[in-house]
């Protein structure tokens, strides 16, 4: 017994509504004028039968009582019926045995040409022809799919025979093959399905659970003669070709030795992706930010971004001088920003690629950052204005993690991007791995299937099926706003980078590259062969786009400065003046007035809601911020809360990010409020500041630290007016970020003059010269990022503030504290954060050894909770006026000129740094050499601290205690380093 008949008795009802389009039940009622609905039948053969047969009786009593497709398939029967010399007609009454079974039969062949169907639908891109080199299967397995008639004897699968294939068959609602037919013959619907499924575009989408967008697709691939396209619209895409491929070919001329990445053997990518802005363009984006690797990069922006030839050509010329600081960077991971206009649509288009280092896939979570952020400020809560194409290397889109973080921030409600392109160029090599030996999964881009991404497959030698694909792409995100992927099987005509051998190690794979004919040709030759083009036509579009890049070659040649600004991936309008430098050189004080304090502080204290019911722990912590409102002071978590609170005001977005942060991962923090007794509602009090301020988000992350790092990083590269913070869990989690913050945030400006403002909170803690008037502004201007680590709420506020008023932008560090959250003695009064306050780099002694400096003979420098320890075993021992203790809350840049003024308040002291952290973890190192040029090796800065160590921390509490008794003990033995040499 065959497959199929099993099928109906084992889907039982689920098979039913394979039958027919609408509820079982519904034709049930309509059908018996009483009693509940029979169970659909499990006998073992002819399963589906006996439900048949109740619908085909309520019809033949009346055709009215049953649907619309039961009425047609049964006169389609009977006029079958009819036609047997052995049976002129369908009985009237309850039919016999051998016309029962010829009615299964034909109900069962229908159900097996739907089950067909499907299976194409389902598994027919397993067999396309997706590979141009026609060597490797897309999905590396050459297995046949039993259930895809791909031979004459696979019809006995379905019980069917070759007699069956001139049989007509009623096609079901889940198909378009038939246009405005309802039927077709056995033979056609399988050709047609072959047509749509099985040659070079296949489709993965049957996974997704939602029927309305399967149904779309089906259409948009199924439906007969759907990839027409007009003279004009093939005249446009071989256009295209010649661009994309010429100015390879140019390059390749010209700078033969040089390394660019190129497209070679993927051209058909810049009509590609000039066809996904083209449709999007058409349906309403007018902003669209591009990440991609360096393969093709310059191609990309010389015929996609439209970024002046001479500009690139002159990328190329070794005697180029730089004209901004920093180092730069190659010319392949280079950025761009963009206005023009669309020439497809006639509209305005804004297009920004976002330089990227060598790692491949780093840029993905940033260009989603900044995708979020545009929209956020055009109010495009939907993503209709503004989208991300995202370009990936097959191997890199299997193989890095962050490709599967990127993909899980696609839907979460302060992430989400309202869907994103994604273009894979799958040279079907990872530089010199094969890809049978570098992913498990059958596909490079089977990761889109975690959140329900339709894939194209499509062969990049077919350059009127990638157009056709890429449109449908573009229309399913502005149609749907979810992601979807576009997957260019193509090849790499040269090796990794142009000076690399590919024979090595690919010998039969580039045996046939080198025979490959190129794509342009084979696509001209057959436009010119169907009249479209004559060859003339095809000759001077050539000619002309060489003679384009000659003349520009030409205008390089003048060009003896690289001004890295004009490379630019995201401008700021009217931040810095017109030369990209700082307005001013100058912060203007950081506090804020008192009144101001207090209602922020009143509001932190309350639920603005009515009828909230808070938890009553959290009703115990509010009340205790209204204590110290009252007694003008705050702790971390309030200073917190008012310098947000305050940039609110001054129409400053503060947005923060990463795990927990809502509430805080040490309970402390509380910014969303939710009510006890009805699911989902919160508020978020922040908010409720005043009638006109600026919004602030505050949004768990999902446990990623990669991908949501370089998604707020992107976020803070579109606006320099908002406050970007992204909190670790714990301070060494952010390693898991680290490609992030070394290629990113430590280099960014550097390498791109991009500035960038992000403010990362890492929680901290072992728990268990000459200077000028403006050196502390210039000292911030001139480094790459800030580092800090403050041992009170009032720096935390100012440090804030500090980051958003400052005339320009750096990525700032925070240690942030653990136990201070909580401690008693970390609290600040009002007075330490009024108008006329500001941040303190250096935090002096103020106690009795600051009264008599001549008397001190040990000055300890340290920073963040440690002070607090040692602040308590001073006092314990008495020591107030001959040890002085010197908190450094900025770390990086130094604070020469407040630590050369310490150091010679007390002349007779001995030096000490004093850290918690092992000698090797810690700051000594760092801060040891500054020391040194400061004293000018006069004096020397002794180490005070636990020793070097492969671990961060013990896990035994008692092993934790001694390590901080012992070290506490030699910062306050005044005889420690007495007769040692430094």
């Amino acid at each position: 017994m065959s497959q199929l008949r099993l099928l109906p008795s084992r889907l039982g009802a689920q098979a039913s509504r394979l039958l027919a389009p609408h509820d079982i039940q519904m034709f049930s009622r309509r059908s018996r004028s009483s009693g509940p609905p029979a169970p659909f039948p499990s006998s073992k053969r002819g399963g589906s039968s006996s439900y048949m047969e109740e619908m085909y009786f309520a019809w033949l009593e009346n055709p009215q009582s049953v649907h619309k497709s039961w009425d047609s398939f049964f006169r389609k029967a009977s006029e079958e019926a009819a036609c047997d010399p052995a049976q002129s007609r369908f009985p009237e009454s309850r039919p016999s045995i051998s016309s029962r079974t010829k009615t299964s039969k034909l109900v069962e062949d229908h159900l097996a040409v739907q089950s067909l169907i499907r299976a194409y639908q389902i598994r027919g891109h397993h067999v396309a022809q997706l590979d141009p080199l026609g060597i490797l299967d897309a999905d590396l397995d050459s297995f046949v799919p039993s259930d895809l008639i791909t031979t004459i004897d696979k019809l006995a699968f379905y019980d069917l025979r070759e007699a069956d294939l001139d049989k007509e068959f009623q096609l079901p609602t889940t198909t378009f093959i038939g246009g405005s037919e309802h039927t077709l013959s056995l033979r056609e619907i399988i050709r047609r399905l072959e047509s749509t499924y099985c040659q070079h575009i296949g489709l993965e989408f049957m996974f997704i659970n939602d029927v309305e967008q399967c149904q779309w697709i089906r259409q948009k691939f199924e439906t007969p003669g759907v990839m027409q396209f007009s003279s004009e619209e093939k005249r446009t895409l071989l256009a295209r070709l010649v661009r994309s491929m010429r100015f390879e070919d140019f390059l390749a001329r010209k700078w033969s030795s040089e390394k660019r990445f190129g497209l070679e053997g993927c051209e058909v990518m810049i009509p590609a992706l000039k066809t996904i802005i083209d449709k999007s363009s058409e349906m309403g984006i007018e902003n669209v930010i591009l990440g991609m690797p360096h393969r093709g990069r310059l191609n990309v922006l010389a015929n996609v971004i439209r970024k002046d030839l001479e500009q690139i050509f002159c990328q190329f010329d070794p005697k180029l001088e730089a004209a901004d600081e920093g180092s730069g960077d190659v010319k392949y991971h280079l950025g761009m920003y963009h206005e023009r206009i669309n020439r497809v649509t006639n509209r305005n288009i804004t297009l920004s690629l976002v330089a990227n280092p060598s790692h491949l896939e780093a840029v993905d979570p940033v260009v989603q950052g900044k995708t979020k952020a545009e929209q956020f400020y055009r109010g495009d809560a939907q993503g209709k204005k503004v989208m991300s194409i995202l370009v990936h290397g097959d191997a890199a889109f299997a193989g890095q993690g962050v490709v599967y973080e990127t993909f899980h921030l696609s839907d979460l409600p302060s992430y989400t991007t309202n869907g994103t392109v994604h273009v894979v160029v799958n040279n079907q090599i990872g530089f010199t791995t094969d890809p049978r030996m570098a992913r498990s999964s059958p596909y490079p881009t089977d990761v889109a299937r975690v959140v329900n991404a339709p894939i194209f497959h499509v062969n990049a030698d077919d350059p009127e099926a990638v157009i056709y694909v890429c449109s449908v792409a573009a229309e399913w995100r502005n149609t749907f706003n979810k992601d979807v992927v576009v997957d260019l099987v193509c090849y790499r005509r040269r090796g990794h980078n142009e000076m690399d051998e590919p024979m090595f190690t690919q010998p039969l794979m580039y045996k046939q590259i080198h025979r490959q004919v190129p794509v342009l040709k084979k696509y001209a030759d057959k436009l010119i062969a169907e009249g479209t083009v004559t060859l003339q036509e095809f000759e001077e579009e050539i000619a002309k786009y060489d003679r384009i890049c000659e003349e520009a070659y030409g205008r390089s040649k003048d060009k003896k400065i690289l001004h890295i600004k004009h490379w630019l991936d995201s401008p700021w309008p009217g931040f810095f003046n017109v030369d990209g430098e700082p307005k001013s050189m100058t912060c203007p004080a950081t506090g804020i007035p008192e009144d101001v304090l207090t209602h922020i502080g009143e509001v932190a204290s309350s639920v603005p809601l009515k009828d909230f019911k808070i938890h009553t722990g959290l009703s115990r912590i509010l009340r205790g911020r209204a204590d110290m409102i009252k007694n003008r002071t705050v702790d971390w978590a309030l200073a917190e809360y008012m310098a947000f609170g305050s940039l609110l005001k001054e129409g400053i977005h503060v947005r923060l990010s990463g795990q927990d942060v809502e509430r805080g991962t040490f309970s402390h923090r509380h910014h969303v409020l939710h009510d006890q007794e009805v699911d989902r509602r919160t508020c978020v009090p922040m908010n409720h500041l005043w009638p006109d301020q600026a919004p602030y988000t505050v949004c768990n992350s999902s446990l990623s630290e990669y991908g949501v790092l370089g998604f707020e990083l992107g976020y803070a590269m579109a606006s320099p007016n908002a406050l970007v913070l992204w909190e670790a869990q714990f301070g060494d989690f952010h390693n898991t970020a680290q490609c992030i913050i070394d290629q990113f945030i430590s280099t960014g400006q550097a390498k791109w003059v991009r500035h960038n403002g992000i403010v990362l909170l890492l929680p901290h803690g072992m728990e268990g010269m000459v200077f000028t008037e403006d050196f502390e502004v210039s000292q911030l201007y001139d480094c790459n990022w800030i580092v800090v680590n403050c041992s009170t709420p009032a720096n935390y506020f100012h440090v804030l503030r500090r980051q958003v008023l400052l005339p320009f932008r750096k990525p700032l560090i925070i240690f942030t504290p653990k136990s201070l959250l909580r401690h008693p003695e970390a609290k600040s009064s009002f007075d330490q954060m009024v108008s006329g306050a500001s941040f303190q780099r250096v935090i002096p002694e103020d106690g009795a050894a600051a009264q008599t400096p001549e008397q001190v003979r040990r000055l300890i420098f340290c920073t963040g909770k440690v002070y607090y320890d040692l602040v308590k075993e001073r006092s314990s021992q008495g020591l107030e006026e001959q040890v002085a203790i010197t908190r450094l809350e900025q770390i990086s840049p130094f604070p020469f000129d407040l630590i050369k003024q310490e150091a010679e308040k007390y002349p007779g002291a001995e030096l000490v740094w004093c850290q918690e952290e092992h000698k090797n973890m810690g700051y000594y190192d760092y801060i040891s050499p500054r020391f040194m040029t400061i004293l000018s090796r006069a004096r020397p800065i002794w180490y005070v601290g636990r020793d070097p160590a492969a671990a961060p921390a013990t896990g035994n509490r008692n092993t934790h205690l001694v390590s901080l008794k012992k070290f506490l003990d030699t910062a306050f033995n005044l005889q420690a380093f007495e007769g040692k040499t430094f």
